[in-house]
């Protein structure tokens, strides 16, 4: 497979972004000297993120210190292949990737390296970040139940365990095993009721599905809309990204659909719905360490997260942030405080459970 990296170029929503840089930004840089006289410094990062979800921003970031940002996007698995395969000669200095059992597979292949930073640690909670400043958590996303407006009562929802009870069979959509989703979601599962309670839910929950799983996220809320079931399980922002679609195909049957926090206080343990983050390491490999390190700062700064917030439909990271007006409208819930390190040190544990459970 033959990757290249993506240099920076200008797009309508690059365009957007830019009219909302400071003006005194602005004045900083009629201070500068010519550029010929400075040393071009950049970053080469690999991002499992798509390129239009994160392009504004490193042109913003570019803008705003002079730093170059060449990019390689890619499927989250490839990347850390790449990065395994190339080892020390990686031209990476940074890995942009989805679900901190991706980041925890990344550190523990030995391509990332421990760093530390004020500014991350001030604005990212520690729940979201890596004990040894492997990774930092830099986006919020949340897995909760999607039900059929009038199919369910949701007087009838509680938490991710009772969708093992009998009166869900036939009843639940929900993409495979091998999702790195539904394995860190089964993962904090176990830290909340150990691997026994988790495999019988398991066992249940497959024996309630409405078909074998197949799809992504999408496909599942799609499903549900069409009456192939009447529960979905899927992260917000492709509920969100349906919601603003200009395509009928999407959006409609999003507007079938509303959304259920399970675990809340009340029910059952209360531990809260499930969160997972997308988010940053800087590779062992970097050979622009203290570049990557304020890429990773910029991301965590009030106007990227509020970026972040708008255009991808997610949960910013840092919580004075407010979030986008779609997500506002489905209410203030209570996160899991798991530490997100634990789902990816029991990714293998959840993935087993699964095979034994007959999640396919």
């Amino acid at each position: 497979m033959f990757y290249a990296f993506s240099r920076p170029r200008h797009s309508s929503a690059r365009r957007r972004f830019l009219t909302q840089v400071p003006l005194v930004a602005v004045a900083l840089a009629l201070t500068l000297p010519p550029a010929s006289a400075l040393a071009i410094e950049e970053v080469n990062l690999y991002s499992a993120r798509k390129e239009d979800l994160i392009r504004p921003l490193l042109d913003r970031f570019t803008d705003a210190t002079g730093i170059q940002v060449n990019l390689v996007t890619g499927k989250a698995d490839a990347l850390l292949q790449r990065l395994r395969s190339e080892g020390v000669n990686s031209p990476a200095d940074l890995l942009l990737t989805v679900d901190a059992g991706n980041l925890h597979r990344a550190k523990e292949a030995g391509v990332t390296q421990a760093i530390t930073s004020d500014a991350l640690t001030t604005a990212i909670p520690a729940s979201y970040r890596d004990p040894q400043g492997h990774w930092y958590g830099l986006s919020l996303r949340a897995r909760p139940i999607l039900y059929v407006k009038g199919r369910v009562d949701p007087a009838e929802l509680s938490t991710y365990e009772a969708l093992a009870a009998p009166e869900w069979k036939g009843r639940i959509c929900i993409r495979s095993s091998s999702n790195i989703y539904n394995q860190s979601l089964v993962a904090s599962m176990i830290t909340a009721n150990g691997a026994d309670a988790t495999e019988a839910w398991a066992r249940a929950l497959v024996a309630n599905m409405a078909r074998p799983p197949k799809g992504g996220d999408r496909d599942q809320i799609k499903a549900a809309a069409a009456g192939q079931c009447d529960l979905a399980v899927a992260n917000t922002y492709y509920l969100a990204g349906m919601l603003e679609s200009d395509d009928p195909a999407e959006r409609e049957p999003a507007l079938q659909m509303a959304i259920f926090w399970p675990n809340q206080p009340g029910q059952g343990d209360g531990r809260g719905t499930h969160v997972n983050v997308s988010g940053a390491a800087v590779t062992k490999a970097a050979r622009n360490r203290d570049a990557a390190i304020r890429l990773m700062e910029f991301l965590v700064s009030p106007e990227s997260q509020a970026w972040y917030a708008e255009a991808n439909g997610e949960y910013p990271v840092v919580e004075s942030i407010d979030v986008s007006p779609v997500l506002a409208k489905w209410g203030r819930f209570k996160a899991d405080t798991l530490t997100l390190d634990q789902l990816g040190a029991l990714n293998g544990e959840a993935v087993r459970l699964m095979d034994r459970a007959g999640w396919k």
